[in-house]
């Protein structure tokens, strides 16, 4: 068989790409694409996102993303969702490129482990993206599956850190918790990903495979459902899954971005990405704003309640030679004062009830993770059985919480 690529290296993949044989690109993503905007990835020792989560008294650092520990004690996925929500970070260049592909009309689909949007945030078309592991895009009630309000829930994880207010449904006699659209331990897969192998065996001319370690099936089997006919490209720190077996193998070790820059320039768009790219860097600037403006208004608030509610002997020592009508006069505007801020406080929280004390499971009761295969397949067919089983599978079933997505991200 005559190989598409007259060399295995990056000049050979772009030579191919402007060749105008290769119409259809297919990307597969993971955690390596986005820890250069500051996102740490799950698993690298000492600095992945496991690696941190002690400060959560955690029974096992997978519980943070595990759905039945979700329903006992949502707050640990809450605090971390408030350092990793979307729009504190910006997207990467290697976002930027996958826009770039799409631009141009090669991009058939991008695959992604990823939960923080990025992607979107690059302004890559939605119907190019399938979400494998979902992501912090969209949410809704875990108890009756009612959609939660995208705004409010925004505005409610920004806040956690200060309120430990938990999102709750607001259908009339419901009140269950509400969890974004990212894929738990014990869930299912996205229904959509069930057509990503017809896209890898059917409709792609080349494969890129950017920033994963390919250890968690069925999202890694799909490196090997790619035809021998299609060339496919790693870009990676490691050497990862069955890379260099094949003659169309090529192997681009080193930093996403890094490696992407050097493409392009082959590829002649290197002008093209830093203009998209600094598109991003206009759109996560006003975000960041927005966040910010939130934090420093709830901020003020409380101190002004604070403020207003300093014992009266502290305010009459401030104000020094004050008679004894003074000081009564004093306290009276101090108390009408706290009570107003008090009020216009309650106005802006009375959507939101506190969150219930809820006690972390006991040890008798402590779930089990339902962690996807980390066994790569033997071959294509393998492979293919292995993907339409593994996306059928629902973990832990327990009342309509099945309909959801089965496996975070593994990078």
């Amino acid at each position: 068989m005559a190989s598409a690529l007259e060399t295995t290296d990056v000049k050979g993949i772009a030579k191919y790409i402007k060749s105008g044989k290769c119409k259809k690109i297919s990307l597969m993503l993971g955690a390596g694409v986005s820890t250069a905007a500051g996102i740490p990835d799950f698993r690298s020792p000492g600095t992945g996102l496991y690696a941190n989560l002690a400060r959560l008294n955690l029974p096992y650092p997978e519980a943070v993303f595990e759905i039945n520990f979700f329903r006992n004690n949502p707050v640990p996925f809450y605090t971390l969702a408030h350092e990793l929500y979307p729009g504190k970070f910006r997207p990467t260049l290697t976002h930027a490129f996958i826009r770039l592909l799409s631009e141009h009309s090669l991009l058939r689909m991008c695959f992604t482990q990823n939960i923080d949007t990025l992607e979107r945030r690059a302004g890559v078309p939605a119907d190019k993206i399938i979400e494998a592991h979902g992501s912090f895009a969209t949410q809704r009630c875990i108890k009756c599956r009612t959609p939660f309000d995208d705004a409010k829930m925004k505005e409610m994880v920004l806040k956690f850190s200060e309120d430990k207010v938990v999102p709750r449904c607001e259908k009339k006699g419901c009140r269950g918790l509400v969890k974004p659209d990212i894929v738990f331990f014990g869930e299912a897969l996205p229904p959509e990903f069930s057509q990503s192998p017809k896209i890898i065996q059917r409709e792609t001319d080349l494969l890129i495979v950017i920033g994963t370690s390919l250890t968690v099936h069925p999202f890694a089997s799909l490196a090997l459902l790619c035809p021998d006919e299609c060339p496919r490209a790693l870009i990676n720190i490691d050497l990862v899954g069955d890379f260099g077996s094949r003659d169309d193998d090529v192997v681009l070790l080193g930093k996403c971005d890094e490696v992407i820059e050097e493409l392009c320039e082959e590829l002649g768009w290197k002008e093209e990405l830093m203009k998209l790219w600094e598109e991003t860097a206009r759109s996560t600037d006003a975000g960041a704003a927005a966040a910010a403006s939130a934090s420093e208004s709830q901020e003020e608030e409380e101190e002004e309640a604070e403020e207003a509610t300093t014992p009266t002997q502290e305010k009459s020592a401030a104000g020094k030679g004050a008679s004894g009508g003074d000081e009564k006069k004093l306290e009276d505007e101090v108390a009408k004062l706290a009570e107003k801020i008090q009020k216009e406080m309650d106005l802006r929280r009375a959507s939101v009830e506190p969150e219930e004390n809820v006690p972390p499971p006991s040890s008798d009761n402590t779930p089990t993770v339902v962690a996807p295969s980390s066994k790569p397949s033997e071959s294509k067919s393998e492979a293919s059985s292995a993907v339409d089983s593994q996306i059928a599978t629902r973990g832990e079933k327990e009342g309509t919480d099945t309909e959801k997505p089965a496996a975070l991200s593994s990078k």
